[in-house]
């Protein structure tokens, strides 16, 4: 039986470094976020699925869970 994922992430702008705990979405990854500090809208980097992948301190609940992410 797998764990349960983690919901919360911590995602960090690298742009201007403002980090802010969210809650990530069970049933859709997350292809935009925008910094309240710098109003940056990040997108994944290349090869990830999400903004959580690419700068959170967790990675997505798919990822976690199965290792991909069929998005």
């Amino acid at each position: 039986m797998a764990a349960s994922p983690v919901l919360e992430s911590v995602l960090t702008c690298p742009h201007c470094g403002h980090a802010k705990r969210e809650r990530m979405p069970t049933d859709a990854c997350q292809f935009f976020y925008e910094c309240e500090r710098c109003h940056a809208v990040l997108r994944p980097l290349a090869g990830h699925c999400c903004v959580f992948c690419s700068y959170g301190s967790v990675k997505c609940p798919p990822m976690q869970q199965q290792g991909c992410c069929d998005a």
